[in-house]
């Protein structure tokens, strides 16, 4: 276990920003920016193409968020509370607390702890920690919140998986069917999801609300499982062409090439008394 970053670990990558890699024995690899503890990049073991979509127009630069991989909304999703955006923690350095790389799991621990950026917008003592774990077919994302404090608080978050897709209007969610959904597209609407598998048709920004625990993304021939524990809520997330056409940071037509499905905290804030701690988590598996 090394956590020092003067022996390689770490290492600058675009925009000059720190980056982590992992890379297990068996090849599977991950690469995350301690800009936002932001995982940028997966690819499992025996294959050549990422997994996660990046937009070629990310902005790599300290209080931007970053386009594509897996953004932290914490401790706020979206717009629901008064917090900017998603929250802060996508917009924050993090710690490197360890990591180990090179065995049969490369494994990485970061660390976010409040400050007096945090407190005036968000006045709460807290540890967030997030820890990757890449081998064979899968990653996992591990996210975890202490209360440090002596008051209880609340927040929403998500980890907002940007899935790379070859063709989205040739992808398939299967899974969500008999869920009722938050459809904010449609302008916040509460229907049951009553088919067998989502189809992306234009601007899709569904909420799942209590949803299962494991979904597919199928497309192309290939299978990825996306399953959680910890999230009650699955989001169901593609821009369409219009409204992706005004995102200054998404590459021309990249939302073809993208579909977010997200383990997120949405539909209910997640409350944490003072010395408690939570945890949820997401994994993905290429089939």
């Amino acid at each position: 276990m090394d956590n020092s970053q003067s022996d390689g670990i770490v290492q600058s990558g675009p925009g000059g920003l720190p980056f982590v890699t992992l890379i297990a024995a068996d090849g599977a690899r991950a690469a995350v920016c301690l800009h936002g503890a932001h995982v940028t990049s997966w690819v499992p073991a025996g294959e050549d193409g990422d997994r996660l979509f990046l937009s070629s127009r990310s902005e790599f630069r300290e209080g931007t968020a970053i386009r594509g991989g897996v953004p932290i909304s914490f401790p706020q999703f979206a717009t629901q509370g008064p917090l900017p955006k998603h929250g802060f923690a996508r917009l924050t350095t993090w710690a490197l607390v360890s990591a180990d790389r090179g065995g049969a799991e490369a494994v990485a621990v970061f660390r976010l702890t409040d400050s007096a950026e945090t407190q005036a917008i968000w006045p709460h003592a807290f540890v967030a920690e997030l820890t990757v774990r890449v081998a064979g077919a899968a990653i996992s994302m591990e996210f975890a919140v202490t209360n440090t404090g002596s008051d209880p608080f609340s927040f929403t978050a998500a980890l907002h998986t940007y899935l790379r897709v070859e063709d989205v209007r040739e992808a398939a969610v299967v899974g969500l069917q008999g869920t009722r959904y938050r459809d904010k597209a449609a302008g916040e609407t509460e229907p049951e999801d009553r088919e067998r598998e989502l189809r992306i048709e234009g601007e899709v920004d569904r909420v799942y609300l209590n949803a299962p625990r494991t979904v597919e993304l199928q497309e192309g021939g290939r299978t990825l499982e996306v399953a959680s524990t910890g999230f009650a809520d699955v989001v169901v997330w593609n821009p369409g062409a219009e409204a992706a056409a005004k995102l200054a940071d998404m590459e021309p037509d990249g939302h073809l090439r993208m579909l977010c499905i997200e383990a997120a905290a949405a539909g209910s804030p997640v409350y944490v008394a003072p010395g408690e701690r939570w945890t949820g988590s997401q994994s993905l598996t290429a089939r």
